[in-house]
């Protein structure tokens, strides 16, 4: 099989799609891999190292797109790479479809198929290739908002652990998953007092457990996420419901209550955010202030730190790009059960019934279409 890696060319993403070692495991498999000239040099992985593993470097994307019969890339097709689409090219890749109807239409209208890392789920029903991007999203997320808790950045002028004396900052973390342990983990080293909410009561007493107490735990409501937001320093939003729209879980008049200065990271934002006041955010142009509260709203934040980041992610999605490569697009599709199911788009059809249901459109079941 012919293997396509382009260089990333959404907004500061500096992260690649293979590394080396990737490109050496499938071309020893048989495979023939197509590297962009400098696809992975941000994240430390320069042409020297893809030409020593036996790739093909090749300048111009366009061939890269017209060559391969599987594209591998981190982020998703962005509206500059949509003229590249064609019957029969398969993206594997962070898709994020549900708040993204025109990119949902050119993988449509192109009969390509799309299949999303974050879609995709094992045997104990977690989400592998989405679980080390959350691990540091959720991770950076606590770094991030106490660099903009300094005054030169808006905020209201915290050290989020204080000192001894002082009172520490109030972080309020949404939601248990990946993204909230992580946040949480981190925040509490910091020394912040740490609240977090989530719906799942099973999931709270893991947490009371996992955090020796250390960590406040709240039922999900309306009436204590209201609170808990109202009181807090940093937000950090880590809501998902997989392959569907975020639900709005912080609401305009909450975000009206907080704090002047107070900051809000939602880390959902690719999924379309879990505060209402959220829309997405660039590396190049990463906050806002609304309601006297900045936000923080990027929707590549592990592209920050590409070197740990690529390497985190590929070591979960490469056993998948090899199963596509060996067995050949259609027979993985129908022989591998999570690649199956993490299938968004073929032959024209929504085959993901999240994404289906978030845009009001019509599902057909991949099954169906092989």
């Amino acid at each position: 099989m012919i293997v396509g890696v382009p260089k990333e060319i959404k907004d500061h993403e500096t992260r690649v799609g293979v590394t080396p070692a990737g490109v050496k495991a499938l071309v020893d498999a048989g495979h023939k891999v197509l590297v962009q000239a400098s696809a992975g040099e941000l994240s430390a992985f320069p042409d020297s190292e893809y030409v020593a593993a036996g790739a093909e470097i090749v300048a111009d994307a366009a061939k890269i797109w017209s060559s391969a019969e599987l594209i591998v890339k981190v982020k998703e097709p962005v509206a500059a790479e949509y003229p590249y689409f064609r019957d029969g090219l398969t993206v594997f890749t962070y898709l994020h479809l549900a708040p993204a109807p025109e990119l949902t239409g050119e993988l449509l209208k192109h009969n390509v198929t799309g299949i999303a890392y974050e879609t995709i789920h094992d045997k104990l029903g977690t989400l592998p290739l989405l679980t080390p991007m959350s691990e540091v999203a959720g991770r950076m997320s606590v770094q991030i908002g106490a660099t903009y808790l300094e005054s030169e950045r808006g905020g209201r002028g915290l050290l989020l652990g204080g000192v001894p004396g002082v009172t520490p900052a109030s972080v309020c973390v949404i939601g248990g998953g990946i993204v909230g342990t992580n946040a949480a983990r981190i925040a509490l080293g910091f020394g912040a007092k740490v609240t977090l909410v989530d719906l799942n009561l099973n999931r709270l007493r893991e947490l009371d457990d996992i955090f020796n107490g250390r960590l406040y735990t709240l039922a999900s409501n309306s009436y204590n996420v209201a609170k808990a937001v109202e009181e807090s320093d940093l937000v950090i939003g880590g809501v998902l419901i997989p392959g569907a729209t975020a639900p709005k879980i912080v609401t305009r008049e909450m975000v009206k209550r907080m704090k002047k200065g107070a900051v809000i990271v939602d880390v959902a934002i690719d999924q379309g955010g879990c505060v209402e006041t959220a829309r997405p955010t660039t590396h190049s142009n990463p906050s806002y202030v609304e309601h006297g509260v900045v936000h923080y709203c990027v929707t590549n934040i592990p592209a920050a730190v590409p070197h740990t980041s690529t390497l985190a992610l590929t070591n979960a999605t490469f056993p998948y790009v090899m199963k596509l490569a060996n067995h050949g697009i259609q027979t993985a599709l129908r022989s591998d059960k999570y690649i199956h199911e993490g299938t968004n788009t073929h032959r024209g059809k929504i085959t993901y019934q999240a994404v289906a249901e978030s845009q009001k459109k019509s599902y057909t079941a991949l099954a169906d279409l092989l």
